[in-house]
């Protein structure tokens, strides 16, 4: 194992912590380019600790590989995220999403087994995409080059319910257990990558060992934790909602939210809100640590340090702007999904060029806007 990356005296370790939301996650390689783009020319990757969940541990993945030179590895997701399609991501033609969705349904109800598909989608074509763009083998080599101190990727298991942190990591790293998450050292491979971005009813869950696992946004109730637990004391969050710009109750609904609009709203909550909620009960933890005694919080064992934090989303609603991509979709999904219904869905599954280079443009907006800020972070003179 390679020996712990310290930071400089005068810094605490840097932690980046990417969440998931399908093709939301194209939102973070704009900001990533920002961050390139603002820090040296040929910095080498800046972050201690890399931690990502759902389609956001796919770019962790991808970004810990290449930690030699950030741009590069940004350059790299660029390249991917800009030229993807639903077709490289899933086959549209895998399933009748109508037959699948009630042979599911009546499955669940009954609790009986069926010859109706797990899922409504067939994910295969992405692990062909993964191997070939993602070479997971190099993580381990840039610890030991002390380029990188240890990479998280996010699962959620179906059996026991835990969100399961498996990292790869230097020796100095201890495995951790909280209130329905652990963390599990293990050699990180595609099959991690996969399950942590298997959206639930969308692909199928994956195995890993005895356990069947999903996607890790469902049920990672402190999404910050896995960064924190590796070491992390100032994090860089780059979440993939646009729920802060919407006011409260801002739209109005007269009729019934059909079968989209309902799992649309189930995923936001599961893929957004947590983290969301998490980066604020931090916040508030910052505030409150100055007021309590050094004495107390020994006697307690808590961390005293203050976590520093910056954070980047979306300016805009990715719902909408998925709404005005809406004629990307494969018409096979188009059947499935109408133009009228709920853009959450349509945010998840819209891996198209398209909707893809709109968000990496409100990427690179959002944290360009905050350069002054993000200098500071890095420290740049």
């Amino acid at each position: 194992m390679g020996l712990f990356r310290k930071p400089a005296p005068e810094q605490k370790p840097l932690g980046l912590i990417m969440s998931g939301g399908g093709a939301r996650a194209a939102y973070q390689i704009g900001v990533l380019r920002a961050i390139a783009n603002i820090l040296p020319r040929h910095a080498a990757n800046p972050f201690h600790v890399i931690s990502g969940t759902s389609a956001g541990a796919l770019n962790a993945a991808s970004l810990a590989t290449h930690a030699h030179r950030l741009r590069t590895g940004v350059r790299t997701l660029e390249a991917v995220w800009k030229n993807l399609s639903s077709e490289k991501v899933y086959d549209p033609n895998s399933a009748n999403l109508l037959t699948s969705t009630s042979g599911l349904i009546l499955s669940m109800l009954t609790g009986r087994k069926s010859d109706a598909p797990v899922a409504l989608l067939d994910n295969s074509p992405l692990t062909g995409l993964l191997s070939r763009v993602i070479k997971i083998e190099k993580v381990q080599q840039n610890i030991d080059r002390g380029l990188l101190n240890a990479l998280s990727i996010t699962a959620s298991a179906y059996s026991s319910g835990e969100s399961v942190s498996f990292y790869q990591a230097c020796e100095d790293i201890k495995d951790w257990t909280g209130p329905h998450r652990i963390g599990v050292r293990t050699k990180l491979t595609h099959k991690h990558l996969l399950a942590s971005s298997a959206i639930p009813v969308i692909f199928p869950a994956v195995q890993i060992g005895d356990q069947y696992y999903g996607d890790g946004a469902i049920r990672q109730l402190a999404p910050t934790s896995p960064a924190l637990h590796l070491g992390a004391r100032r994090i860089l969050v780059i979440g993939v909602s646009g729920n802060r710009t919407k006011p409260p109750l801002a739209d109005q609904q007269a009729e019934q939210p059909g079968l989209a609009q309902i799992l649309g709203h189930i995923m936001n909550s599961a893929f957004v809100d947590t983290l969301e909620n998490d980066v604020e009960f931090l916040q508030h933890m910052n505030d409150v640590l100055p007021h309590v005694s050094q004495r107390r919080m020994k006697k307690h064992q808590i961390d005293h340090s203050e976590i520093e934090l910056l954070e980047i989303s979306p300016s805009q609603e990715l719902n909408v702007l998925a709404m005005e991509h809406y004629a990307e979709l494969p018409k096979q999904m188009a059947r499935y999904i109408k133009e009228d219904s709920s853009g959450t869905l349509l945010s998840l599954i819209l891996f198209e060029s398209g909707f893809c280079t709109a968000l990496w443009q409100l990427g690179y907006s959002d944290a360009m806007a905050q350069e002054e800020e993000i200098a500071k972070f890095f420290d740049l003179d």
